[in-house]
């Protein structure tokens, strides 16, 4: 990641705790740059690095794999996810 992303992430106001309905998945998105995230009872069950464009998320995991979502009016639309921002 370039410097002028690392600086769009950190100020982006995406930044923040969104969650499934039920609670079971939890995305922290730092404000560095990095994601954490739990599912259920396994805190940090995944960890690794994103990037925001426009209303886009990409994904890098620590492990290898990539994901990606979208923003759409205030909810993140993940891997067939819905999350919504943690009150």
């Amino acid at each position: 990641m370039d410097d002028k992303s690392q600086v769009q992430t950190e100020t982006h106001p995406y930044v923040g705790i969104w969650v499934t309905g039920d609670g079971h998945i939890r995305h922290e998105l730092l404000p560095n740059g990095r994601y954490d995230e739990a599912r259920g009872t396994r805190k940090s069950a995944y960890q690794g690095r994103y990037a925001v464009t426009g209303n886009h998320i990409d994904y890098w995991d620590d492990t290898g794999f990539t994901a990606d979502g979208d923003f759409i009016d205030g909810v993140l639309h993940h891997a067939g996810m819905v999350l919504t921002r943690e009150k």
